[in-house]
């Protein structure tokens, strides 16, 4: 059910608690014909309550803090990157050659925001991957030619990304489905018995649970950075490291960068820095497909085998299981291939969310279930590892029925928007709508240029 209580229950959290969450409902937020808002609603309402629950126990406090949800910030935050304006200017979402295209039995959808991306794409095709040598046309004619399936494989063997458009009967009957709908909505392991390190209790205001942790950030694109964007808005120092070289696209590190810092490191040349800073971690999030970073030793298993008590937090697009586990994947491709992109389209042309709504809702998620492990070790101690999956939280949302309308209108976008200077040019940003009494209200510093800070931890106060 496409609730808070069935978000909640996934995390292992106490449904008592649920009491504390009150919700400002407004019709007419991200409409679809999927249940988008309720998906919302639940994955932040969560990740509130679970914030909200830490906060409490480091305070002392009698009660738990009360959650405050709100249709509207919560659906402005989820189309954060629509909003998203660097000194006047629009960003840019989906490049020329990211969208859906005809094929000779159905549709295709493709995804080439990222150079590397592109060009894997283009030369899958047999077509030049100079940019000014080949535009959108050149594409059309040759994936008109193709069946949808040829597409997918030709492109994903040659290191693009591409995904037959799918109805949800054909999902349905797809392995890596079966896979999928087997798993939890959220994982959870315990990969040791080592005591967590012993957080200092909280004082003083605002109610920052996760004050004092260190995060080691090494995802990109939407989901895993909102993650990680929301648990530097609780107070956590989040170092994000990427490759030197593999710049994220700068409007995209301008929307999830907020509250963090950003370096480069490789993690080869770098091992010894790495490791470093991994002994004084105490979460490490990761964000590429699975398998991807165990050649440098960073499975879960050794990290919490080199860090003791860590918890590891794992994100993917189609699961950690499955004969798809190892590709990769955004959330256009897979609302295509699960069949949302049927469901919210037309019989002429396949359709999308209202939002990039998996990478937010698991997002989201994702920090919640951080949350609740730490939470958890303050009692029993234990590394752990949560894993959460796009193509598992697409199952989540199109097991939803939408309910009817309710509340007061949706309201302007304008409420929940804020300017503010920074290193990388005057921004107009979406506010953060994780809520609870004596929380923040805000992110603590903007965003900076990709890779311009120090690989090393922040100096403590």
């Amino acid at each position: 059910m496409m609730n808070i209580e069935c978000a909640w229950s996934a995390l292992g959290g106490d449904s008592a608690l649920l009491a504390r969450v009150t919700t400002v409902a407004r019709a007419g937020t991200l409409p679809a014909r999927l249940p988008v808002r309720e998906l919302a609603r639940a994955s932040v309402g969560a990740c509130a309550l679970a914030a909200a629950e830490l906060g409490a126990r480091r305070a002392g406090l009698a009660e738990v803090p009360r959650v405050r949800l709100d249709d509207g910030a919560v659906a402005t935050a989820f189309t954060s990157e629509r909003h998203l304006q660097i000194d006047g200017r629009a960003p840019v979402t989906f490049a020329p050659l990211s969208r859906f295209w005809r094929t000779a039995d159905g549709w295709v959808r493709t995804h080439a925001n990222y150079p590397h991306h592109r060009e894997r794409l283009l030369g899958a095709l047999g077509l030049p991957a100079a940019p000014a040598a080949v535009g959108p046309a050149a594409v059309e004619a040759a994936l008109a030619e193709r069946s949808a399936l040829e597409v997918e494989e030709t492109v994903y063997a040659a290191g693009g990304l591409a995904v037959a458009a799918r109805t949800p009967a054909a999902w349905a009957a797809h392995e890596q489905a079966a896979a999928i709908t087997g798993r939890p909505l959220v994982e959870t392991e315990r990969l040791d018995t080592a005591r967590a390190r012993a957080l200092p209790p909280l004082t003083g205001s605002p109610l920052l649970p996760a004050a004092g942790l260190r995060v080691l950030d090494l995802t990109r694109v939407i989901a895993g950075p909102v993650a990680t964007r929301t648990l530097a808005l609780l107070g956590a120092d989040v170092l994000r490291l990427d490759a030197p070289g593999s710049a994220e696209l700068p409007d995209q590190h301008a929307d999830t960068g907020f509250g963090k810092r950003s370096a480069t490191l490789d993690l080869g040349a770098g091992r010894r820095t790495f490791e470093e800073l991994l002994a004084a971690a105490d979460v490490v999030v990761t964000g590429y497909r699975p398998g991807a970073l165990d050649r440098f030793g960073l499975s879960a298993r050794e990290l919490t085998a080199r860090r003791p008590g860590l918890v590891v937090a794992q994100l993917s697009a189609w699961g950690a299981y499955g004969p798809w586990a190892g590709r990769r994947g955004f959330d256009s491709l897979v609302q295509a291939a699960t069949g949302i992109a049927a469901v919210e389209g037309t019989p002429e042309q396949p359709g999308a969310l209202p939002a990039q709504a998996l990478d937010h809702g698991t997002g989201y998620l994702l920090a919640a279930a951080v949350l609740r492990a730490l939470t958890e070790q303050a009692s029993e101690g234990d590394g752990r590892v949560v894993r959460l999956a796009l193509a598992r939280t697409a199952a989540w949302l199109t097991d939803g029925v939408r309910p009817a309308g309710e509340g007061p209108g949706g309201g302007q976008p304008q409420s929940w928007l804020a300017v503010t200077d920074s290193p990388v040019g005057r921004l107009r940003y979406a506010l953060p709508p994780v809520s609870f009494d004596g929380g923040p209200g805000d992110w603590a510093r903007p965003p900076g240029p990709w890779g311009a800070d120090p690989a090393s931890w922040a100096e403590k106060t």
